[in-house]
């Protein structure tokens, strides 16, 4: 609630500062006195906008700075934990705004700078202010579905229709995503299945294009190969050549054994071993000989194959040792479009399990909504009969929204609407009360709603304009019950709306000693039965006036 107002250089105000209280909190003073410039300087602390006009004249700068006690589960809390701003430990919010003579303001929350944003949504969440010329909250449209909620009683909540359709939201995108891909892929699968064909037809190895160059090199020199076999062939077993050369040293050698006593064991063991050998190396000349393709479509075949290699290397833009590995991620794509079919069936049906579950949630949030819309429609009937209103009718509309409109709040659009008139059209609060009706309708509002509201402070500026005896007397007691729940300031000229107040405040102006000035002062039971007297005669105070005001602040303690 707000708990002091401080104001220097607004207007008619030098330097003023305010306590303020639970309860009904009533401010009264002659047309002129300065009761809006009050509202306009708390209206500067809550962001509202700032004119040079509002500096009083003389003045470098106008300054106001709002207290305010919240709980520590308050929105307001939230919203400066957000902003990086500490909050007070004693529980209380400090709005301060600056507006300099050129009309350049700047703003503070809890002393630290603040953007006036910041000021104005902080404000918001702490004081509704319903005035003629100044209507916010319950007029826009935008808040009667949190309103509407707030008074319903909801079997699954809000919060977890916002979580179903987040949900869905969620499956909605991933099942979108993996169709897009799959499109994607679908373009160029014909495209993959050439690519995986060719690669599929040569069936490339990873080690290939060694294998097949060493080959070729060999085949290009197979037939000189061929000729130097050959003729090492014919030195080791031709007429002469080194095989029968052996044979017959050995058999010289062998006659002579007997009569050599041993000499030419050394001898004959290594010819033995030259002649095996040879014979070995006759073998192996022999085995490379026929090893040897001397066809020259061999060779062909191995150059048909290499060049084939690197031309697909090349399109692909690969080595040949990749192509391999190439091979098996073109196979995988193909079995990913294959499989990815399967995946988007599977995201489809959960999507569409997750819209049933958002669909059941919904209807069970909107058939609260139609409930509590007809216990709200009731409740506020029975206000507006007391407040000479009982000609005009109010209804809260449910309006059903396509399906590509639902979103985390539900299917449903949700307003108010008024009728002021029989046989007239229902529409909009705003456009379709006068100021007096409509400062009423807040009223009965609010009243109905207190219960759900987390604004813990509401101002009516003139709420009985245009009205008095038995109404003025039920607005009085509409603000007085409305006060045992919330803080409600009240600026009113209604004598029987000023003696319902749990704390009274009287504004005038005074001739300082070099301009006008405005005082606002709180009275003490004798000044306010005064006051009050004053509202209901005039300039002139009779008997009459203060007997009647002491018996409608004894009516108010009722």
């Amino acid at each position: 609630m707000l708990l002091g107002l401080t104001i220097r250089d607004v207007v008619l105000i030098d330097r003023l500062a305010l306590a303020f209280r639970p309860g009904l909190c009533v401010l009264t003073g002659e047309t002129g006195a300065g009761k809006s410039i009050l509202l306009d300087a708390l209206g500067l602390a809550l962001g509202r906008r700032a004119e040079a006009g509002l500096v009083r004249p003389g003045a470098e700068q106008a300054a106001v700075a709002a207290e305010f006690a919240v709980a520590h589960n308050h929105p307001a809390t939230s919203i400066l934990r957000d902003a990086g701003i500490a909050s007070d430990l004693a529980g209380t919010i400090v709005l301060r705004r600056l507006v300099g003579a050129d009309g350049r303001s700047r703003a503070f929350v809890n002393d630290e700078p603040a953007s006036v944003g910041l000021l104005r949504e902080l404000g918001d969440s702490l004081v509704e202010i319903q005035g003629q010329g100044d209507q916010r909250g319950l007029l826009d449209p935008a808040t009667h579905r949190s309103l509407l909620d707030a008074f319903a009683e909801h079997p699954v909540s809000p919060a977890a229709l916002a979580g179903v359709w987040q949900e869905w939201r969620a499956a909605r995108e991933r099942t979108e995503e993996a169709a897009r891909r799959l499109a994607e892929s679908r373009a160029e699968e014909d495209l993959l299945r050439h690519h995986g064909a060719e690669l599929d037809a040569l069936a490339p190895e990873g080690d290939e294009e060694d294998r097949l160059g060493a080959r070729r090199l060999l085949l290009q020199n197979a037939e000189r190969l061929g000729e130097a076999i050959a003729e090492a062939i014919a030195e080791i077993d031709g007429d002469g050549g080194a095989q029968q050369a052996l044979h017959r040293a050995l058999r010289r050698l062998e006659r002579a054994r007997d009569r050599a006593q041993g000499l030419l064991d050394t001898a004959l063991a290594a010819a033995e071993r030259a002649a095996e050998e040879t014979a070995e190396a006759l073998a192996g000349l022999t085995q490379a000989g026929q090893a040897l393709e001397l066809d020259p479509r061999a060779l062909e075949e191995v150059e048909e194959r290499l060049f084939a290699l690197r031309a697909l290397a090349r399109k692909h833009g690969a080595a040949i040792a990749d192509l391999p590995l190439l091979r098996e991620a073109f196979a995988a794509r193909l079995a990913a479009i294959e499989s990815g079919a399967e995946n988007v069936v599977a995201l489809e049906a959960a999507t569409a399990a997750s819209r049933a579950r958002y669909l059941a949630t919904a209807q069970a949030v909107s058939q609260a909504r139609a409930d509590a819309a007809l216990r709200l429609d009731k409740a506020l009937a029975a206000e507006l009969k007391p407040l000479r209103l009982d000609k005009a009718r109010f209804r809260t509309m449910l309006t059903p929204l396509a399906e590509a409109e639902w979103g985390e709040h539900g299917v449903e659009r949700v307003h108010f609407e008024v009728a002021t008139n029989p046989g007239a059209p229902f529409g909009p609060l705003a456009r379709i009360a006068s100021g007096g009706e409509l400062s009423r309708f807040m009223l009965a509002l609010k009243l109905v709603l207190a219960g759900t509201s987390s604004v813990p402070t509401l101002i009516f500026d003139e709420v009985d304009s245009g009205i008095g005896g038995a109404v003025a007397a039920a607005v009085g007691e509409r603000l007085q019950l409305l006060g045992a729940r919330l803080q409600v300031l009240v600026v009113t000229h209604s004598p029987q709306v000023a003696a319902r107040g749990a704390h009274h405040w009287r504004v005038a102006k005074r001739q300082a000693e070099r301009a006008t000035v405005t005082r606002v002062e709180e009275l003490d039971p004798d000044t306010r039965q005064e006051e009050i007297a004053r509202m209901l005669s005039g300039s002139t105070i009779t008997a009459e006036a203060r007997a009647a005001a002491a018996s409608l602040i004894a009516g108010g303690r009722n």
